[in-house]
C-alpha cells in the first residue's frame, strides 16, 4: 500500500507491505510456514537491498529515469504483527478515510486553517496552523496522479485468484465464510412515508428518438 503523508500531512512517500509469512509450495502442493521455534523469516537489511535493486531494475526496464540525487539508503522497518488484524485496521484508515478527517479541521479563520494530529512518538495531540493555500497544497499533494493505485494485492490475496484461494482453503482445511450482502433500504413514498413496491423499471435508450424499453418500474404502495 502506498502511503504518502505523515501524521502532520507532510509529504513522506513510503510503502507498506503485509506478508503472511507462509506460502503454497507449488511443487509439493502443501502449505509452508516459517519454523515456530525460531520465529524468523528473513533479514530486514538484506530485504532492503534486494527490494531496492529489483525496483530500480524494473524502473530502468520501463525506461523511467530517476533524479540524479535519489537516496542511496532505504529505510526498512519489519515487525511481526501476529494475525495482522490490527495492522490491517491501521492501514485501512489511510486507505479509506482520506488524507484528513473533517472533524480534525478545527478552525478556518482569517485565511488560517488549524487542524489536529496525533504525534507518532509521544502519542500526544498536536495543533498545526497554516495559511489556507498552504493547507490546500498539503492535502492536494497526496492526491495520486491518474492511473496510480494506492493498494494492490498479489498471490492468493488477490481476489481474482479463485483457484489458488480454493487450494489454500483446502490445504488449511478451513470453511470459507459466506458472502455477506448488505440489505438494501426500502424505498419510501416521499408523500406519506409508506414502503413502496417496485412493479416496473424503464431502461433509457441511448439513441435519441427511440422509445425506452419498459422492464419494470416503481409503482404504487
Amino acid at each position: 500500500m502506498l502511503h504518502t503523508q505523515t501524521r502532520a500531512l507532510d509529504y513522506h512517500p513510503h510503502v507498506h507491505q503485509g506478508k503472511p509469512a507462509a506460502a503454497v509450495d507449488a511443487k509439493h502442493q502443501c502449505w509452508r510456514t516459517k519454523q515456530s521455534k525460531k520465529r524468523y523469516l528473513f533479514n530486514h537489511k538484506a530485504l532492503a537491498k534486494v527490494f531496492r535493486a529489483k525496483l530500480l531494475a524494473a524502473l530502468a526496464a520501463a525506461g523511467l529515469q530517476l533524479p540524479a540525487r535519489y537516496p542511496q539508503a532505504w529505510v526498512v522497518d519489519c515487525k511481526a504483527v501476529g494475525s495482522g488484524d490490527k495492522a490491517l485496521v491501521y492501514l485501512g484508515r489511510y486507505l479509506y478515510r482520506g488524507v484528513i478527517r473533517e472533524e480534525d479541521i478545527l478552525a478556518c479563520r482569517e485565511g488560517q486553517v488549524t487542524f489536529r494530529y496525533r504525534e507518532g512518538t509521544s502519542k500526544r495531540v498536536q495543533l498545526r496552523t497554516l495559511p489556507g493555500p498552504q493547507f490546500l497544497w498539503l492535502v492536494l499533494q497526496h492526491v495520486l496522479p491518474k492511473g496510480f493505485r494506492r493498494a494492490r494485492n498479489f498471490g492468493f490475496l488477490h481476489p481474482n485468484c479463485k483457484r489458488l484461494i480454493a487450494l489454500v482453503q483446502l490445504l488449511l482445511k478451513c470453511v470459507p465464510a459466506a458472502a455477506w450482502i448488505k440489505p438494501r433500504p426500502p424505498i419510501l413514498c416521499p408523500c406519506c412515508g409508506a414502503v413502496m413496491k417496485i412493479v416496473r423499471t424503464r431502461m433509457a435508450s441511448p439513441i435519441n428518438g427511440v422509445p425506452s424499453i419498459p422492464l419494470a418500474a416503481r409503482g404504487a404502495h
